[in-house]
């Protein structure tokens, strides 16, 4: 049987004590209530809480006021803000002093016991903190404040905006304070915003009924629903258009979302966090951003470093990335070079851990025996490098991408060709080939599982 749980409730009004009471009474959870602040305090003292509501009007202070006491004197116990309707100014400064949640007035009694059930869960959830921190990798102090923060991030349900240069790991961080938090049981939906055609915004964000437009044959959930009970990340939001803009405050604000081509609206108990590469405020000052929106998001900000800021963790995390790349190959682990090592450190790496992730992944193909040096790491190499097709394989007369074809895409479609012709020449002799070719054996056999030819 588990132990009961014990909430305190601070609210002058008698009403909303009796609501409250009754509503976690049928939920199994005991209530102490306070009038008011000094009463609270005393409670506070003499009893252990595993949650506490607050009304933000008391009659000998508010509730900021409960929680900086909270914060200064029972950091584990979470605490909720009730605020008056409409009051998103209150909600935001409660939460950036560091309250868990909040629940506006008239309460909504689903709302409230999903905060309830959220918030109980916290003592839970230091297991799933333990269990994820391998994903951020590094031991530089800097880097340990970082692990500090998220641990700390994850204990509130305050929308977090997740700032850094790409490919810093923004994701990952995000990951984590879900993971460390009381929803890590439930979905993590990451959504890269920039990604969504515009004429179907609406309906992926917030889901659709059947008939509400030509082609929605039957009832479809939004990112909202998906992630209900746990976190939705909105990756490069900044590329929100405005229109979409309007709704999302709207849903994030009601906590309720509305299907295209419903009547009615449904609540949502999910958890913003949200990133861009972009300057956010930058974006605001060139109205192509929200303000409202802005603050409504970025309640707390939490910056990921680049790689530069860190190069003391460079040896730890390209250890971490050659193993991985190993491991998906089913080759044997390579090592650094000492002198390989110094240039990692001392690069700039412009695309973070991202850039590093490539560079050893194409020095692990590059290189001969069990060791990479430092010329297989080519880091001053020239980006975009487009070889000549061998002889009977013509280039375009003149430079240019066929319809439909992306950079990338039609340089693999040249590579996939010329790889195949050598294949075809040599007999499907791959040591053969890799020499016609000029590159190693493993080189070959990495390419072989890239465009599936083995």
């Amino acid at each position: 049987m588990l132990p009961t749980k014990h909430t305190l409730v601070i609210d002058d009004e008698p009403d909303i004590r009796e609501l409250l009471e009754i509503t976690l009474g049928r939920m199994g959870i005991e209530t102490k209530a306070a009038e008011n602040l000094s009463q609270a305090k005393h409670l506070l003292s003499e009893n252990k809480f595993d949650l506490c509501l607050t009304d933000m009007q008391l009659p000998d202070g508010d509730g900021l006021e409960v929680v900086r006491h909270i914060s200064a004197h029972y950091q584990d116990l979470p605490v909720a803000m009730i605020t008056a309707f409409g009051s998103m100014d209150t909600a935001i400064a409660a939460l950036k002093a560091g309250a868990f949640d909040y629940v506006e007035k008239p309460i909504d009694l689903d709302q409230l016991r999903s905060l309830v059930d959220t918030a109980l869960k916290l003592q839970s959830s230091h297991q799933a903190a333990q269990a994820t921190e391998k994903d951020l990798i590094g031991n530089s102090e800097m880097m340990e404040t970082l692990k500090l923060q998220i641990g700390k991030l994850a204990r509130s349900q305050a929308p977090i905006y997740v700032a850094g240069e790409s490919g810093t790991g923004k994701e990952v961080a995000a990951r984590m304070i879900h993971n460390q938090g009381p929803r890590g049981d439930g979905h993590f939906v990451a959504v890269n915003c920039g990604a969504i055609p515009s004429e179907l915004m609406e309906s992926e964000f917030f889901g659709h009924v059947k008939g509400a437009f030509t082609g929605a044959a039957s009832d479809k959930e939004g990112l909202f629903q998906a992630a209900a009970g746990g976190t939705l990340f909105l990756d490069e939001v900044a590329d929100l258009p405005l229109s979409m803009q309007v709704k999302l405050l709207r849903a994030i604000q009601e906590k309720a979302v509305r299907p295209v081509g419903s009547q009615s609206e449904a609540t949502t108990d999910v958890r913003i966090l949200s990133a861009t590469h972009k300057n956010l405020t930058e974006e605001v000052q060139a109205g192509r951003f929200r303000q409202d929106l802005y603050y409504r998001l970025n309640v707390i900000e939490l910056r990921i470093p680049p790689l530069r800021e860190h190069p003391e963790d460079i040896e730890s995390i390209a250890a971490h990335c050659l193993e991985h790349v190993a491991s998906e190959y089913g080759d044997d682990l390579p090592t650094l070079s000492a002198s390989a090592v110094a240039a990692l450190k001392s690069h700039r790496f412009p695309g973070n851990v991202r850039e590093l992730e490539n560079v050893l992944e194409r020095a692990f193909t590059l290189c001969e025996g069990d060791e990479i040096g430092i010329d297989d790491l080519q880091l001053h190499q020239d980006p975009i490098e487009v070889s000549m097709p061998p002889e009977g394989l013509e280039p375009p007369a003149e430079p240019g991408l066929p319809e439909g074809q992306g950079l990338e895409e039609h340089l693999e479609t040249i590579e996939r060709a010329i790889i195949t012709r050598a294949l075809d020449e040599s007999r499907w002799n791959k040591t053969a080939a890799a020499k016609a070719l000029g590159i190693t054996f493993r080189a070959l056999r990495y390419k072989l599982k890239k465009f599936d030819l083995e």
